[in-house]
């Protein structure tokens, strides 16, 4: 960062810059309930005029501008061949494997805890919660009161095993968005979520043992959803191979551009040998649209029609948007001002990592926006983390603990307000069983804060 241009925003006029955002996000994005695109143009708006206001040259600000969104590039590449990725593997059958395979182990007499279960694999494969929790979780929520279980604990075991299996997931937008916040790779990302995500999901999984348990065998709608599936596609253990071959290159820790790549280039080989689409337009429109086929059922339709290149330009588009305002944030020195005040005198490791983990549930709350909670506190830590010797694993994974899988949580959250319109149920019949959702961020406070565990944590 060019220590002149930090110098021309003093700490007063970085306040009043923060304010006019999170004000105005506050106003759009919880008040009118606005999607976060056009708000954070103008908040951008507002703060390259704030930034001039203050001294700075057009010259400055634009370069600020830029320099955020050329980081952009590559987290928009990777999402666009998710999409690409996602709409092959529907195609050749590998997805929707998965979830016959999934649903076959479905075990009625432990009700709550088989659907957290049944929600991991298919989120994880799948790479979205929403959808999970729109589609497998509407028909769980209608199963549980002919299986004598209360719909608002299998709504939150719904929840909390969509999130974990999105949270595990290298096609999930929001873990690829907070790797790219935190400049690591979506691999390590994921593996070192491990540390806090699984100690989270074993204590869900011995929350659920205690609820829900039904000695009830009424499961005519996923076996319904099986069979639709299978008449669909060719069900066989060869449709996996796209998924062996990504899985082979990031244990190899190949780049995630060149897995995402053989994992799509696999896939068309399978969509033509096992599920016969040889014909070329076709493919292409696939990758470019998603996949698209007619079902019986639309709960199954609603699953496998879907990803695409797109499916991912309302995510590239946001990241662009959010990158220019995090750019303008940085490198107009908005964030140094507000560190040398604020943050910077915090002279403890661990308490820098709550700080963030803190700061990820306030804006969360304050903005019920999940790519917010990832972004602002992401810029704001990550130059502090890596002066203090704070591995940026640690922020990336904080960034998830506290800003992503806290949103289900709030009434006014994009995910929880989706969510509420799926499942039927408000945000505060499930919240107090949605266990995982409560356990992960203690478990990065406890990883932060406990001598026995805080040394990898805090890069000691």
């Amino acid at each position: 960062m060019n220590s002149t241009q930090s110098e021309t925003v003093t700490f007063k006029q970085s306040i009043i810059i923060f304010v006019t955002i999170i004000g105005w996000l506050l106003l759009t994005i919880l008040g009118w309930q606005a999607e976060p695109h056009v708000p954070l143009i103008i908040a951008t708006i507002l703060t390259g005029t704030l930034l001039m206001v203050f001294g700075q040259s057009w010259k400055t600000v634009e370069e600020s501008l830029l320099k955020g969104l050329q980081s952009s590039v590559f987290p928009a590449m990777l999402l666009a061949l998710i999409g690409v990725l996602i709409a092959v593997w529907m195609m050749s059958g590998t997805i929707p494997t998965l979830l016959v395979y999934g649903t076959s182990w479905f075990q009625p007499q432990w009700f709550t805890i088989s659907a957290l279960l049944l929600t991991v694999v298919v989120s994880m494969f799948v790479g979205s919660s929403l959808t999970t929790v729109g589609t497998f979780g509407v028909a769980l929520i209608g199963m549980s009161e002919s299986m004598g279980v209360h719909p608002a604990i299998v709504a939150g075991a719904v929840v909390s095993g969509a999130c974990f299996g999105d949270k595990m997931s290298p096609l999930s937008d929001t873990t690829n968005f907070a790797a790219a916040i935190s400049r690591v790779q979506i691999p390590d990302h994921i593996r070192n979520m491990t540390r806090t995500t699984i100690p989270a999901f074993v204590l869900t999984c011995i929350a659920f043992l205690f609820f829900g348990s039904s000695a009830e065998t009424d499961l005519a709608q996923l076996q319904a959803m099986q069979r639709d599936i299978s008449q669909a596609f060719h069900i066989s253990p060869w449709t996996l191979l796209p998924l062996a071959v990504v899985l082979i290159t990031a244990f190899k820790r190949l780049p995630i551009l060149v897995s995402m790549l053989l994992g799509i280039g696999s896939g068309l080989v399978v969509a033509v040998i096992m599920q016969g689409h040889s014909n070329v337009p076709e493919l292409m429109a696939t990758m470019q649209h998603g996949f698209k086929t007619t079902f019986a059922m639309e709960e199954v339709g609603n699953i496998i029609n879907r990803g695409g290149l797109q499916s991912m330009t309302w995510a590239m588009t946001l990241i662009a948007i959010a990158f220019s305002l995090g750019g303008l944030l940085q490198h107009g020195g908005v964030i140094n001002a507000l560190f040398s005040r604020v943050i910077a005198p915090v002279k403890r490791k661990e308490t820098l990592v709550v700080s963030s983990g803190l700061s990820a549930i306030g804006v969360n709350v304050i903005t019920g926006e999940q790519y917010m909670s990832i972004l602002l506190p992401g810029q704001l830590f990550e130059a502090e983390y890596e002066k203090r010797g704070i591995p940026r694993l640690t922020l990336s994974r904080t960034l998830e603990d506290c800003g992503t899988l806290v949103n289900p949580l709030i009434p006014w959250g994009v995910s929880g307000a989706m969510m509420t319109s799926a499942l039927g149920l408000t945000v505060l019949d499930y919240a107090p069983y949605a266990f995982f959702l409560w356990f992960s961020p203690l478990c990065t406070f406890a990883f932060a804060l406990i001598p026995g565990l805080k040394r990898q944590t805090l890069g000691e």
